[in-house]
């Protein structure tokens, strides 16, 4: 391959994971085509691409971005897996196309610099919280304390409330109020 076909290969690999930050390797070689267009077709519409990869050039664009240590899973037939809103979410999917499509083989991944190795690594990674399901976490922590005060301070006062009702409609009817003790 000429030095110029190199060039664009590493420019089209710049552009599609220049400034992604978190990808999973796999290797979807022995699957069928069909299975790779209907994996790929499902993917897409949850924005997460695949990009099978000559893993010297993926190797030299790596160098200057945060999947460089995804180096060390560029062996042997390869593809990345990237984009969706995390790759939390990009494992989920990929981990739950095995079940149908069990030739699928995952390499490794990274997340905010955290390597994960191996088929066993990318499962730890899937059941990982998304950012979202964390924020919200984070959210329900901080208000079930406050909730849980308004929620002490509403019912006796709605019972005081109640009170107050029944005592002020039998004024109105000019009912006599019985006494307590």
């Amino acid at each position: 391959m000429s030095k110029q076909v190199k060039t664009i290969i590493m420019r089209d690999y710049q552009d599609r994971i220049g400034d992604a930050a978190d990808a999973l390797v796999i290797n979807i070689s022995a699957l069928k085509g069909t299975q790779t267009t209907e994996m790929r077709n499902g993917l897409a519409k949850k924005q997460i691409r695949i990009a099978v990869v000559r893993n010297e050039l993926a190797k030299k664009v790596m160098d200057s971005t945060e999947l460089k240590p995804l180096k060390e899973f560029l062996t042997g037939h390869t593809a990345l897996a990237y984009g969706g809103q995390s790759v939390v979410e990009v494992a989920r999917e990929i981990v739950g196309l095995m079940a149908k499509m069990p030739a699928i083989e995952l390499k490794g991944a990274i997340l905010d610099g955290q390597v994960f190795k191996g088929k066993a690594g990318v499962m730890e990674l899937s059941k990982f919280p998304t950012r979202e399901e964390a924020q919200a976490k984070v959210v329900t922590l901080v208000v079930s304390p406050g909730r849980n005060l308004l929620g002490a301070l509403k019912g006796p006062g709605s019972t005081v409330a109640g009170l107050v009702k029944a005592i002020e409609s039998k004024l109105e009817k000019n009912e006599p109020i019985a006494k307590v003790g």
